[in-house]
């Protein structure tokens, strides 16, 4: 009876040991996909910051458009004020032109 449960204590031990080093190669497993998951997040941080210069380089791009748009309706209403000065320029110089031939009879 001795060697009966010696021998199976034997297989107990063995199959302790084997289930033992399954669960030990299962951790490790999880650590190394936990390590990959991580250096990947880690990635993530970096496509943030590239992301955030990228819409800092726009919002630049944005404020240097809206000056220009305002600078362009300033040219704008500058040359509404020019032709408005030629128009009556242009309608004097007819007034003028009648006085001067009426001058000339």
């Amino acid at each position: 009876m001795a060697s009966a449960s010696s021998t199976s204590a034997r297989s107990l031990f063995i199959e302790s040991k084997m289930r033992l080093a399954d669960r030990v190669q299962v951790n490790v497993n999880n650590i190394a996909s936990l390590a990959r998951q991580i250096q990947r997040g880690s990635r993530s941080n970096e496509i943030l910051t590239h992301a955030a210069r990228n819409f800092a380089q726009q919002e630049h791009g944005l404020e240097m458009i809206e000056s220009n748009l305002k600078k362009l309706a300033l040219i704008a209403t500058h040359l509404e004020y020019q032709m408005d000065a030629i128009d009556k320029s242009s309608a004097m110089l007819e007034e003028v032109t009648e006085q001067v031939r009426s001058m000339q009879r």
